[in-house]
């Protein structure tokens, strides 16, 4: 009797774990949360985090709101909270999204930020690009194609923003070193190439001297570009992010350039820093994903890679 109730008690004890180990397999151990899954960019970056959670054996799941809903983001990531992940990873739309992180934090769920850094404390880490030197980047490569004196725009969503402000801050500085003149500003347009292209066109017409324009994303340089045909204009026109539409009129000689950041890196690099942090390591703080330029030269390499991932 005595044999049979200690063989039932190692039976209930094998189940047990069992049962234990599916839960803990099935258990989303990491969340990345992004702005949206509506543009290629975030598609990018969703790729580069699967192949993260693939390669670094990490049961995860990329979601995002609505495009660029704050109050749709809140809500997400108050149910994930419900869920208690074991990491964190998100691109918050705004300082609204962020208050909502330390719920996270007295949780003992790290957090780490993507993209779009924040001054907030209990941040693990930020994985993602220098904004300051991706304008400074970008602003080099515009004033390499002009002279000493010569006029420019410069076009950005809200400049208060970390992302906008910290752009044309950089490209205000290459550009003020070679003696460039920025003679206008067009601040807090939204990131639709329609609305940028009708405020390029009153800019052309007050500045009919102008040379080139510095854009804080692609979509609104798309904007500059289609207005300037529409003027029969050539300028070299400069903008940041380096989607394909972007890269076919690079590759199509065009336009000149622009200088990107690496958001297939961003995700990969995220789910590997996340992979340290549950195991113990402790991990930078920021952590720079780098820029590139892209050119006639390495525009079709790049547009083949990008088109690969959203395939």
């Amino acid at each position: 009797m005595r044999s049979r109730i200690l063989f039932l008690i190692f039976i209930f004890t094998i189940v047990t774990i069992i049962v234990f180990n599916q839960f803990v397999d099935e258990k989303t151990r990491v969340v990345v949360v992004l702005k949206d899954l509506d543009t290629e960019y975030w598609n990018i970056v969703k790729a580069g985090a699967e192949k993260g959670f693939r390669d670094f054996g990490i049961k995860g799941k990329v979601v995002a709101p609505r495009y660029e809903d704050v109050e749709n983001q809140k809500e997400l990531l108050k149910s994930i909270l419900n869920e208690k992940p074991d990491l964190l990873i998100v691109s918050p739309l705004n300082s609204e999204s962020v208050s909502i992180l330390d719920k996270f934090y007295e949780n003992n769920i790290p957090v780490m930020l993507l993209d779009t850094d924040d001054p907030w404390e209990n941040k693990t880490a930020y994985i993602g690009t220098n904004n300051i030197e991706l304008g400074r980047i970008g602003g080099m490569l515009l004033a390499s194609q002009l002279q000493p004196g010569n006029e420019v725009a410069l076009i950005s969503g809200d400049i208060n923003h970390p992302i906008s402000g910290d752009r044309i801050k950089g490209a205000k500085i290459s550009l003020e070193a070679v003696g460039v003149n920025i003679v206008t500003k067009a601040v807090d347009l939204p990131n639709y190439s329609g609305h940028v292209k009708e405020v390029m066109e009153e800019i052309l017409e007050e500045h009919p001297n102008i040379k080139g324009v510095f854009a804080d994303t692609d979509i609104k340089a798309l904007g500059v570009y289609e207005a300037i045909e529409e003027f029969n204009i050539n300028m070299p026109v400069i903008g940041a992010d380096g989607i394909n539409k972007m890269i076919e009129l690079i590759e199509g000689g065009m336009l000149s350039g622009t200088v990107a950041q690496n958001p297939y890196d961003m995700g990969y690099i995220s789910v590997e820093m996340a992979k340290k942090v549950l195991s113990g390591e402790i991990v930078e703080r920021n952590i720079d994903t780098g820029v590139d330029i892209i050119i006639k030269g390495n525009a079709t390499q790049r547009l083949a890679f990008q088109r690969e991932l959203l395939r």
